[in-house]
């Protein structure tokens, strides 16, 4: 049976459920798509058996048929034809023949019965979202996920789900992000859910930013967000979340008001010299200055001077300096709040204009 498939209406669909895919993998047939047409749709789904994508493209072909073809193989083929390239697909029952113009590619497929699917699920909640305002609940927590800690459950992005109010929490021991929008959501009891690492990190990958709604339908083990013609379910995380609420510090008293661009800048320049390990910088803060030093094992020095809105008592304290630029990256007003107690008490980033998203850092000694 042979069907043709414009390669751009092919690749869309192909590079969304890519992500899915796995390089490495004990069950070959994971390292497939899975194309089924029904109906004048054509159908890919990946799976890695955790998260499962299927996006949909229309085709003119005239049967139903299933069959599953060497994902980035199949991607890389697409990527390597012309824009405008008809791509005729052959389908026998173990290999499928590709031809577009002059070029000829074989490959080999396993039996579409093989491949696996995750269950249905039985709804337990669902909401819409703007895709805008979900991927940036993402874009703003997900950098503080833990990786493969043995507390399975920071590995992933806490998403807790209350009366009018969506919110997102990530931490790994050392750091956390809280990030909150308003949505038009009625729920009695609130709702929390953690959303797996790989899969957080695909849903920012694939929202778009636009007004376009995101439609999340809740299980109890899983999470499937629709988006026009993709849908994206992934397994949550069983585990309990810990109260992230008690590491929030609420005695701060010492303010510190900086242009957010330029302390990330000097902290740039700054962690040039320090630690290579370790990525500690010290923050002298003075009434209307803050001094930023490092130093490594080689006796490198660096130091640099900002002038700043702070009026309190003196106070050094030191940081990892990866985990201030993470949160100054996704920061967007001009100035950033800092709130501080001591030298030994966590600091609290927070953008001077809105109070949405907070981000608190633990110091470090040096």
């Amino acid at each position: 049976m042979n069907i043709t498939i414009n390669r751009e209406n092919l690749l869309t669909p192909l590079q969304q459920v890519i992500g899915a895919v796995e390089r490495r993998q004990t069950l070959p047939i994971l390292g497939n798509v899975l194309l089924k047409s029904r109906s004048g749709n054509i159908s890919l789904t990946a799976t890695d058996l955790e998260i499962e994508m299927v996006s949909s493209v229309e085709c003119s072909s005239p049967d139903d048929f299933q069959t599953t073809l060497p994902a980035r193989k199949l991607l890389d083929i697409c990527k390597a034809l012309s824009d405008d390239a008809d791509i005729e697909f052959g389908i026998e029952e173990n290999k499928v023949s590709l031809k577009s113009g002059r070029s000829r590619f074989t490959l080999a497929s396993l039996p579409a019965k093989d491949f696996p699917v995750l269950d249905d699920i039985v709804e337990q909640h669902s909401f819409s979202i703007k895709q805008a305002d979900f991927k940036v609940l993402l874009d703003k927590t997900s950098f503080a996920m833990a990786q493969q800690d043995v507390r399975y459950y920071l590995n992933g992005i806490l998403m807790e789900i209350s009366d009018g109010k969506v919110k997102m929490v990530a931490t790994d021991g050392h750091r956390l992000a809280l990030s909150e929008i308003s949505i038009d959501i009625s729920l009695n009891d609130g709702k929390q859910i953690i959303i797996p690492r790989k899969a957080a990190l695909e849903l920012s990958r694939l929202l778009e930013s636009s007004d376009s709604p995101a439609n999340i339908i809740l299980s109890q083990n899983h999470i499937r967000v629709e988006t026009g013609k993709l849908v994206f379910t992934s397994k949550l995380i069983d585990g309990k979340f810990p109260d992230y609420n008690r590491v929030i510090p609420v005695d701060g008293n010492k303010i510190l008001k900086v242009n957010r661009e330029s302390l990330k800048r000097s902290m740039n320049r700054i962690a040039i010299l320090s630690n290579e390990k370790y990525r500690g910088i010290r923050l002298t803060l003075a009434p209307g200055n803050l001094a930023i030093q490092a130093n490594n094992p080689d006796q490198e020095e660096a130091e640099e001077e900002l002038s700043v809105n702070y009026d309190e008592a003196e106070i050094e304290i030191g940081f990892n300096v990866t985990y201030l630029i993470d949160v100054l990256n996704v920061l967007a007003s001009e100035d950033v709040d800092i709130k501080l107690k001591d030298a030994n008490s966590s600091c609290i980033i927070s953008d001077s204009e809105d109070s949405s998203s907070l981000y608190v850092v633990m110091p470090m000694r040096l």
